[in-house]
């Protein structure tokens, strides 16, 4: 029996607890933080807030006790917002085994430091193993059990495959990486393309800019994180181009929906409160304006979301800015 406790009662942790309560081969443990909205889940027997009209298996267990959550557990799984990310490994540190893969599938970077999230796991775990889930996923759809397929990525090899077979199941397919790094650039800067792509749908400007934005972001995703350590191939996957994919073309992404609100005129707290859920995209754009500030890399696309979204640009100036670059080639990530 493989005993998973998932840490994180949003859409995306519930989610993912719902799909590996599917296999029976596992034991699976959902902690929350509020100890009021686990006894409402447990009353309900569905996550009301995040995910309505989809059940829960009576075999998850529901606690809010975060020493109870760790007990026993053969593999943690960490569904927290990347604002959250550090200080929640510091909160679990206590509690958990030297032998306990530490996994994770939030998307972002620690905005203290612009670090990735696996230094984070690194400084308070430097003898477990640890790895990422990622790729093209709503947590609606993982939840309804419609077909679904992700990365995950591991420091060891062994364990990440192991990990694998716990939610490799039913719908839900797994695919293997040993680039921890690469999978982490794709599910963080993919949301703040999408924001992007929202933004020139909001303003009307066609399915044109769209496919640009998407073909050309793609490249930045990639030249910024083969600077970082990622393989090629990592971005052109599901962790990568899929993900991108899925995030800037359908409005069950909360980043797409954010970048709609500001083409709509919307200020950046009025989009985020009508979208209701952390909007990951505009943290990463907080974390990469930083990171851009001190690498001499061409990511023209995502300094103008930044622009934007952090300095008060005119949406529609910033495109004619793009758009009024010097001519170059289409070469290999070149932009």
């Amino acid at each position: 029996m493989n005993r998973v406790t998932v840490f994180g009662a949003g859409s995306w942790g519930t989610a993912l607890a719902i799909q590996l309560s599917r296999s029976p081969d596992n034991e699976v443990t959902l902690w929350g933080h509020q100890a009021e909205a686990i006894e409402v889940i447990k009353r309900d027997q569905s996550n009301q807030a995040f995910l309505p009209g989809i059940p829960l298996s009576k075999s998850i267990k529901l606690t809010a006790d975060l020493e109870q959550a760790c007990q026993h557990m053969d593999y943690a799984l960490i569904v927290i917002p990347s604002y959250a990310f550090v200080d929640f490994c510091t909160l679990i540190k206590p509690f958990t085994a030297v032998n306990t893969p530490i996994f994770w599938a939030t998307k972002g970077f620690d905005l203290k430091t612009g670090s990735l999230l696996h230094e984070a796991v690194l400084n308070q775990f430097p003898k477990n193993s640890y790895g990422i889930v990622s790729g093209p996923t709503f947590a609606l759809e993982v939840a309804k059990g419609l077909p679904t397929a992700i990365t995950c990525a591991g420091s060891d090899v062994k364990v990440t495959r192991a990990f694998a077979k716990c939610l490799h199941y039913d719908n839900f397919r797994c695919y293997l990486s040993s680039d921890v790094v690469g999978v982490e650039i794709g599910g963080a800067l993919k949301n703040i393309l999408a924001i992007a792509v929202g933004i020139t749908d909001g303003l009307g400007l066609g399915a044109n800019s769209r496919a640009a934005l998407m073909t050309r972001g793609l490249a930045e995703v990639t030249r910024y994180g083969l600077s970082v350590g990622g393989h090629a191939e990592t971005f052109m996957g599901l962790a990568g181009l899929g993900d991108l994919v899925l995030t800037c073309t359908d409005n069950l992404s909360r980043n797409r929906r954010f970048g709609l609100l500001i083409g709509a005129g919307k200020s950046n707290a009025e989009a985020e409160q009508e979208v209701g859920q952390t909007v990951e995209g505009v943290r990463a754009a907080e974390a990469m304006d930083k990171l851009m500030a001190k690498k001499s890399l061409d990511l023209p696309i995502m300094l103008k979301v930044c622009d934007v979204l952090l300095r008060g640009k005119d949406p529609m100036q910033a495109l004619k800015e793009l758009q009024e670059r010097t001519i170059k080639t289409e070469g290999e990530f070149e932009t």
